[in-house]
């Protein structure tokens, strides 16, 4: 959610500001800009849409000058249009920012008390109007900045350039990721590490309520009471090679086609295939004496968690909870003595979870978090972190990030079953023995997915569907309905099967598929009468099973897609990747944005 990007360097900052901004276009925008000090002064250029827009306003009117800032807008306050795109300002300061300035309607009434003149609907204008009356009555920059921050509430990331200052960049965070990348007689500042990583290696992470004052060689760090501190700078394994699409059409069909290798790198990082044993680190708590487990995350981040929560109560017989992160903290639940929680994300910078993780360890549990990018701040602020290895996900819809989640939970699953002596020996190695097989299973569903483009023809025509499973399918039908909606804006909901007498059989007719995962095991039986129900009424019945499954389908299935057979224990995490095949070429066939959905960011990091 919206991308910030500055440097103080020696070559033209404009086209290397693009060039990062392009890196951040997976977080979602829907406008475009980027301001230089041009001999001291600060001139600027925006575009409402894609950074294409703006690369053709760059290329009729260049933009000199060797300091700047950058961003991609997701608009928040006021509609995208170019008058609404950052960085906004005034002759002495132009600030780009990412988040929510809570009190912002406060500060500006004041301001226009005082007789200062709006033209936009931002909050972010109101930063930089403060920023600017500071500056007028004399302060500096640090001294104007430092005043600013301590008047506005709510989440922000900043960065701001100053007239008559063409060596200086200020950034603050609160809430909002900004990591400070340190050149060679050049300095950067960026969302995240992604965005810096052309141009260096060596990272440091702003912590909540730093600010910093970059100049071409150092970065001075202060915290929230403008104290100098000390951030450490870190070597960022990430290389500006990491985001090519390759051949493929699209980042998200690049990444599905992902899914075995990241399958294969997350669980070598927890199961010993000699041993067929998971060997997990060291954790922040207990398995064997833990009385609770709290799940919380948002997203298909959350739809990981609920089939974390089947798995480890079936297999490891922990009672848990499951929460959206942006319902925990306001249904303020008990918390039981020596409980712990796990929390779920792709960027670890996600501002619910964040928020929840905060609740969570405040009252005495202990955190143990997964996710995708390390030192992220959910990494840094977990009592423990287990990290999924699916290297950067482009797509805003999470494809590869999912199922390398789901890999960590089942590996969780398992070495918890063992560390609390309900899991035999034997069963502990058939498990793991399924899990190992995994990516190869997916690789060959890669391999031809003629089926499910067939049935992604008659998904395309329809206004709703509806996607259902049982046990720990059931959120798998979940994620397929929204990933549906997510990519082709196709209106779908995903059920548990056995609920669909309950209301949604209502809504069946010929124009509605109705989209199973039935695969054969305990529950298909059941699953499966539920399926004939909605034939008998008329509906439009397609099915993802397997070899033992597919007869009894096809007795009245329209179509069925047979998938690898497995073990109901890892069923899910391979029937995760055809219900996301299914969404991408809905949506191609439907001519969406399918890397960048209208709407959407990839790390929603304000509430």
């Amino acid at each position: 959610m919206c991308g910030i990007v500055g440097l103080v360097g020696r070559e033209a900052a404009a086209p290397r500001l693009l060039e990062a901004l392009r890196r951040l276009e997976y977080r979602g925008y829907d406008s475009a800009g980027i301001a230089t000090l041009v001999n001291g002064h600060i001139e600027r250029r925006r575009a409402e849409g894609k950074l294409a827009n703006l690369a053709q306003v760059l290329e009729r009117q260049p933009l000199p000058g060797t300091t700047g800032i950058g961003h991609t807008r997701w608009a928040t306050h006021g509609a995208p249009t170019e008058r609404n795109a950052h960085p906004h300002g005034t002759g002495r300061v132009s600030v780009v920012h990412n988040g929510i300035i809570e009190n912002y309607a406060e500060l500006r009434a004041e301001l226009e008390a005082d007789g200062v003149e709006f033209e936009t609907e931002t909050d972010t204008e109101t930063v930089a109007k403060l920023l600017d009356h500071l500056l007028a009555g004399g302060a500096t920059p640090e001294e104007a900045v430092s005043a600013t921050l301590k008047r506005i509430h709510g989440a922000f990331g900043l960065a701001m350039i100053f007239t008559g200052y063409p060596r200086k960049l200020i950034a603050a965070r609160q809430g909002s990721p900004l990591a400070v990348g340190f050149g060679e007689g050049e300095m950067y500042v960026g969302s995240d590490a992604l965005a810096l990583s052309p141009l260096t290696r060596r990272i440091a992470y702003m912590e909540e309520g730093d600010w910093v004052v970059l100049d071409d060689s150092s970065a001075r760090f202060f915290d929230a009471q403008d104290r100098p501190v000390e951030r450490a700078v870190k070597l960022t394994a990430l290389t500006g090679a990491a985001v090519g699409k390759g051949n493929y059409r699209h980042f998200m069909e690049k990444e599905l086609h992902e899914h075995p290798v990241v399958l294969g790198d997350t669980l070598r990082q927890y199961v010993e295939p000699a041993t067929r044993a998971v060997a997990l680190p060291a954790l922040p708590f207990d398995p064997a004496a833990v009385p609770r487990i709290t799940f919380s995350a948002c997203g298909s981040a959350y739809l990981a968690a609920q089939v974390g929560r089947y798995w480890i109560e079936q297999v490891a017989r922990i009672p848990v909870d499951s929460d959206i992160a942006s319902e925990l903290r306001y249904r303020d639940p008990p918390l039981p003595e020596g409980g712990a929680a796990i929390l779920v994300s792709q960027s670890g910078e996600t501002a619910d979870t964040l928020a929840a993780l905060r609740l969570l360890r405040a009252r005495g549990q202990r955190v143990l978090s997964v996710v995708n990018v390390s030192e992220s701040t959910m990494d840094r602020e977990s009592d423990g972190t287990l990290l999924t290895v699916a290297g950067p996900e482009i797509g805003v819809a999470s494809t590869k990030a999912f199922t390398a989640q789901l890999a960590v939970l089942a590996s969780l699953a398992l070495g918890f079953g063992r560390a609390r002596g309900v899991l035999s020996a034997e069963r502990e190695a058939q498990l793991t023995a399924a899990l190992l097989e995994v990516p190869g299973h997916a690789a060959t569903l890669l391999e031809d997915d003629a089926g499910i483009l067939a049935m992604a023809r008659e998904v395309a025509t329809a206004r709703d569907v509806l996607f259902l499973g049982r046990g720990s399918l059931f959120p798998i039908a979940m994620e397929g309905a929204l990933k549906l909606k997510e990519l082709s804006y196709i209106h779908a909901e995903g059920y548990a099967a056995g609920e669909m007498k309950h209301g949604p059989i209502a809504l069946i007719d010929p124009a509605v598929p109705v989209i199973a995962l039935c695969p054969s095991g305990p529950l298909f039986e059941k699953t499966a009468s539920n399926l004939q129900e909605a034939a008998a009424r008329g509906g439009r019945i397609m099915a993802f099973t397997d070899v033992a499954g597919a007869p009894a389908l096809r007795r009245f299935a329209e179509r069925v897609v047979v998938v690898p057979q497995v073990d109901p224990f890892v069923a899910p995490i391979l029937h995760a990747i055809p219900v996301q095949l299914l969404a991408y070429h809905v949506a191609v066939l439907k001519g969406t944005d399918v890397d960048q959905p209208r709407n959407l960011a990839k790390a929603v990091t304000v509430e």
